[in-house]
């Protein structure tokens, strides 16, 4: 397995998943983008960047509405002195299929 990857429980990756929605929590300055990308960068969605303050009182939510295979989140900053520190990540994901069809 490579430097930063995850692993879950049962997980084959076999199995189509509805990627309904991810919360980070965290803290920084500027604004932080996000796209999620599917198994070899077939299939990519920009999701609505996150504004990042110093403080923050609530944890957002950004809808994902992705299903494939398996998907890989990319976060970032464009601009220069933007700088983020993430100190937890959710991602909702439901099982929909277990194969794709005539599988």
């Amino acid at each position: 397995m490579g430097k930063g990857a995850a692993i879950s429980e049962q997980s084959s990756g076999e199995n189509i998943s509805h990627f309904a929605a991810i919360r980070i929590r965290l803290n920084g300055t500027g604004n932080l983008k996000m796209s999620v990308f599917s198994l070899d960068d077939v299939r990519s969605k920009t999701l609505v960047p996150f504004t990042m303050a110093q403080t923050a009182r609530i944890i957002p939510t950004r809808i994902v509405n992705f299903t494939e295979q398996r998907a890989s989140f990319e976060l970032k900053t464009t601009e220069m002195d933007e700088v983020f520190r993430i100190n937890r990540i959710i991602i909702f994901q439901k099982e929909v299929f277990t194969s794709y069809p005539g599988s």
